[in-house]
């Protein structure tokens, strides 16, 4: 498996399997992974440089206090998807932003939630003069050609997911067709001459 630098986990090869609940947009609360309006799939992935998640956090921070999974969720929504950094990414650089002072937690329930410190705030203020939000520079950097295709990945899931909580057992097993043939007619799509195109 590729090394996580905090760009979420890639996408699995071929197209996902049925789509799961809180894999697609808009997210409802639960665990992230694979799916249908998952991760941005790989080549080229979205570029992520070191500090990205440490910036982010601070930003969604100095909005208001969050926890780990919401600021994940955050990333997530103001990427279009693009970018879904992992917890292992998310929660080590929380921890050193308290370390540092420039974020305190408090526990309620079980669930730790985060707040700027009044050094956060200065910080963040001193860092934002006129510089992108980190989600947006990571989404510049996958073309548009790419967001598209994820995006009408998305919305294939979502009408998937229609299928299988509200459709008749016949209008399912024509769903499960229409994929395995639009699986099969993208395998074609990859075996054709590239020349072909031009």
């Amino acid at each position: 498996m590729p090394h996580d630098h905090g760009g979420g986990m890639p996408f699995p090869p071929g197209l996902p399997g049925p789509p799961m609940p809180h894999l697609l947009p808009p997210p409802p609360p639960g665990p992230p992974g694979f799916g249908f309006g998952g991760p941005m799939p790989p080549g080229p992935a979205p570029k992520v440089k070191k500090g990205d998640v440490r910036a982010a956090a601070l930003s969604l921070l100095a909005e208001g206090p969050r926890n780990g999974y919401q600021i994940i969720q955050e990333i997530a929504e103001r990427s279009q998807g693009i970018w879904r950094p992992s917890p292992g990414s998310v929660y080590p650089a929380l921890q050193q932003l308290e370390d540092e002072g420039l974020v305190r937690s408090e526990e309620d329930g079980g669930r730790r939630t985060y707040h700027l410190t009044e050094a956060g705030f200065a910080h963040v203020r001193e860092r934002s003069e006129g510089a992108a939000d980190p989600w947006e520079e990571v989404a510049d950097s996958v073309s548009e050609e790419m967001v598209d295709l994820h995006r009408q990945l998305a919305q294939v899931g979502m009408a998937m997911r229609q299928v299988m909580m509200a459709g008749t057992p016949g209008q399912r097993d024509s769903a499960r067709k229409i994929l395995a043939d639009t699986r099969r007619a993208l395998y074609r799509l990859l075996a054709e001459d590239p020349e072909e195109d031009s």
